[in-house]
């Protein structure tokens, strides 16, 4: 809720106690991960993310979110190979 009503840093904070005690729930870790980007907090958002995906490797969301997360940080070279694998699960797509 507080990150849709834009407050990612709120968010962030109310999420990870939740997040602490529900450590392999996605959608919580999504949305925790997605509260750390849009707050600029890239290395937890970067964290959150490779934890989806050590959750479940073909979560192609957390691929991209992952890649987008290492762009932010200038990391391009690293992010493109999260972009690639989220292109081979979506069809081709790099976006």
């Amino acid at each position: 809720m507080f990150l849709e009503l834009g407050d990612p840093i709120y968010a962030a904070r109310t999420l990870e106690p939740i997040v602490e005690d529900e450590p392999e729930s996605r959608s919580l870790l999504e949305l925790l991960g997605l509260s750390y980007f849009h707050s600029a907090q890239l290395n937890k958002a970067e964290r959150t993310f490779r934890r989806i995906i050590e959750l479940d490797p073909v979560d192609n969301w957390a691929h991209i979110a992952l890649a987008r997360t290492l762009e932010r940080q200038n990391r391009h070279d690293e992010a493109s190979t999260y972009r690639r694998m989220h292109a081979v699960m979506s069809g081709g797509s790099l976006d």
